[in-house]
């Protein structure tokens, strides 16, 4: 029988980036997930497709497991010969039970790692601008948790040697805050001394509330702060005036929906959230492959007779060259032929394979492929276009007028995705989405389909698209087309929309 394993792994601190990479490559093999409240959901993706996973989190007190019970777990999963990864926030080890689980492990002589994290005590206040050790302001820093075990007698903090540590960051300890200012102030740490509570660090829901000490539990109290957060108190939270980065991002906080299918939402989500964005993945369509191959495999079978081939997306050169190497042929096959593609982002995924792209238009649509062919004799040629189910003609007749022969095959198809309307309509209505983006008219039609008819765009929501045929699709849906992108890449439109909301969109 095979032996079981678990990785006890920390997921860092909230933002989905700052998990290490030996803590993806343990969730990439786990067979059961068991993790946590505060664990980012988009660290999630990185698992097998055919993991189990099983939620474990507690929040403000209400254990969905007992520590007991998720011990139970561990154990009986490895004993059944089982890869599992425990995920659980910030350090495994900084106040977060890694310690205990991994007792009961050697006691029950279950084979384990423990895989450190970014523990939140110092990316959180990073992220706020707090550089905790800063030359010239302290040389001395304590963790502290926000709240004992309330199970024991009297208090293990040493609250006088405390009062005189420069930097103190306290852990969970929005509750107890007055408390934790009264016992620091009461044991001669200065009221006056710089304070910070800072609420869902290093996520673009990040906020952080500023004051003395006297008036940081007042000043929570105002702003509403609820857990998770963190404080800082030292002389070090004045640098925030100078180091704020995060917040000062130019999407920071904005909430942005990716309508692309899953397989390229991620360089778009990525793009976004490096401005700051709150990134909310809701793929309209899923791509499949076509339920009839045979004129794809017929244009395999003559490949050597085409003089072009063109790849009007990135989807068709992925489904193209796998059904080529399914029918036992590879890249050797396509020596001779020439390639042109309608745009950077499908030449760059043809040059990842190492092929060299021979036309690439200056206008990134089919009229632009059209336009470059202009100038090449094509008589007499054949063509072959690989592409999407549903798609314009414009190219095949474009080249047919020129002469060539065009040979059209169906390589992939999309289909609506099976996503429940209300993850979108919900945070609409509630104002907590500032834009949609459309990067193609299938992902709007789409979008359209899961949220029905009678779909009211809110005032202060915008949408974004990419190049004008998406943008007419949107406009003839009775939509606005707040932010447009002519270039027709991701990058122009993420640069679009941080252009919207720095400058209202002037050039």
């Amino acid at each position: 029988m095979k032996k079981g394993k678990v990785y006890i792994v920390g997921a860092g601190p909230g933002d989905a980036g700052l998990i290490t990479l030996k803590g993806i490559r343990c969730l990439e093999k786990a067979e059961v997930v068991i993790y946590d409240h505060l664990v980012n959901p988009e660290i999630l993706r990185h698992a097998h497709a055919e993991a189990q996973f099983l939620y474990a989190g507690k929040q403000g007190g209400d254990h969905t497991l007992s520590q007991d019970q998720i011990n139970e777990r561990l154990v009986s999963d490895a004993k059944a010969g089982k890869i599992v990864t425990r995920l659980k926030g910030g350090d495994p080890l900084i106040f977060g039970r890694g310690g205990e689980e991994a007792e009961v492990l050697a006691r029950a002589g279950i084979a384990f790692e423990i895989v450190p994290g970014v523990t939140s005590a110092i990316a959180v206040p990073a992220y706020a601008g707090i550089s905790l050790t800063q030359r010239g302001y302290t040389s001395t820093l304590a963790f502290v948790t926000g709240h004992e075990d309330r199970s024991k007698e009297g208090t293990d903090i040493d609250w006088k040697s405390l009062a005189g540590i420069g930097t103190v960051v306290f852990l969970m300890g929005v509750k107890n805050l007055p408390n934790i200012a009264a016992a620091l102030i009461a044991h001669g740490k200065a009221a006056e001394t710089p304070a910070a509570l800072i609420r869902w660090g290093t996520t673009p829901e990040q906020r952080t509330v500023t004051a003395p000490l006297g008036g940081i539990a007042e000043a929570a109290e105002q702003a509403g702060i609820q857990p998770p957060a963190i404080l800082v108190v030292g002389d070090v939270v004045s640098l925030r005036e100078r180091l704020n980065w995060f917040e000062k991002l130019p999407l920071f906080g904005k909430g942005i929906v990716v309508t692309r299918p899953e397989a390229q939402a991620e360089g778009l989500g990525e793009l976004l959230a490096a401005q700051g964005a709150r990134v909310i993945f809701f793929p309209t369509i899923r791509v499949e492959p076509p339920a009839d191959w045979s004129a794809v495999d017929e244009a395999i079978g003559r490949i050597e007779t085409y003089s072009w081939i063109v790849f009007t997306s990135a989807n068709g050169v992925d489904f193209f060259l796998k059904r080529l190497k399914e029918r036992g042929r590879d890249l050797r096959d396509l020596k001779g032929v020439r390639i042109a593609t309608i745009g950077p982002a499908t030449a760059a995924k043809i040059g990842t394979l190492g092929l060299r792209v021979d036309l690439v238009p200056g206008r990134y649509l089919s009229e632009g492929v059209v336009e470059a062919f202009a100038g090449i004799d094509v008589a007499g040629k054949r063509v072959f276009l690989p592409r999407a189910e549903e798609a314009r003609d414009v190219i095949p007749e474009g080249l047919r007028k020129m002469g060539a022969t065009v040979d059209v095959a169906t390589v992939y198809r999309t289909v609506p995705s099976d996503h429940n309307p209300e993850e979108i309509l919900k945070p609409l209505r509630e104002g907590g989405i500032d834009v949609l983006t459309f990067t193609s008219p299938s992902t709007l039609t789409n979008f359209l389909r899961i949220v029905g008819k009678g779909f009211c765009l809110p005032p202060a929501a915008k949408i974004a698209c990419i190049g004008p045929i998406t943008a007419d699709a949107v406009r003839k849906a009775g939509l606005p087309v707040d932010i447009l992108e002519e270039r027709y890449t991701v990058e122009g439109l993420v640069e679009a929309i941080v252009r919207h909301f720095v400058d209202g969109g002037r050039e």
